[in-house]
């Protein structure tokens, strides 16, 4: 079976930012050694500048070489904390998230995912990566959410999630499951999409991976082949 992987924007670089700013605090140090003056005001913000450049490198490198996994039954999405599924059968549609508010738009930077059964899904997400994706993705969440609340009228639900749901299905979460399917159910009511994916874990244009997924709705197959010999002609 054919699998294609595609790597995140968010890891690349690493190893540039660490090595440009490892460099560059050498040179500092050096030229700073070799003077009998203190160091000025300017060199010790180069100074931050180059660390700050070695940390950010080193989160990009934490994060996995590939984020995005696709074959012609399965899309995953990989999380440091876990990996995300979503099978062809449950996938019901794509496209970028944007909510409405009288004359004022605004477009969520990520993808969405409508899915046919959340309980599909949310039996085999783990706890563990529905807490970290609750707290990665918050602020977009809350972008979507500022746009309906303009005078401060947020429904509760919206701000803080339960942790009790009970499923169309019937089926009954608790804790950091209930949580994450409460956030579904408050992101399906603002956008109309049950997930989101980040513009920072993708290879490409939102617009563009949106396509994509509706593509693979269709032709999976074809999709997948199709990426997999745009990455061996890009190597």
């Amino acid at each position: 079976m054919h699998k294609v992987s595609l790597r995140a924007t968010a890891n690349r670089h690493s190893i540039e930012f660490m090595l440009a700013g490892g460099i560059c605090l050498v040179i500092i140090i050096v030229f700073v050694a070799l003077r009998a003056t203190p160091p000025t005001i300017l060199e010790l913000a180069f100074a931050a500048a180059a660390i700050c450049s070695i940390l950010l490198g080193f989160l990009k490198s934490q994060q996995p070489f590939y984020s995005i996994e696709m074959s012609a039954i399965t899309l995953n999405y990989v999380h440091k904390y876990g990996v995300m599924h979503v099978s062809h059968k449950n996938f019901h549609s794509s496209g970028v998230p944007f909510v409405t508010q009288g004359v004022e738009n605004l477009e969520l930077n990520a993808v969405g995912i409508k899915l046919n059964n959340i309980d599909e899904f949310l039996i085999e997400l783990t706890p563990r990566l529905a807490g970290k994706l609750l707290i990665e993705q918050r602020h977009i969440f809350l972008q979507a959410v500022k746009i309906h609340c303009v005078n401060g009228n947020c429904p509760s639900e919206w701000l803080i999630e339960e942790t009790c749901y009970e499923s169309p299905d019937g089926r009954s979460y608790t804790g950091l499951m209930a949580m994450f399917a409460n956030r579904m159910q408050n992101l399906k009511t603002i956008t109309g999409y049950d997930l989101i994916l980040p513009a920072n874990v993708l290879d490409r244009d939102i617009w563009q991976f949106a396509n994509i997924l509706n593509h693979w709705k269709l032709t999976p197959e074809k999709v997948v082949k199709d990426l997999h010999e745009q990455i061996a002609t890009a190597r």
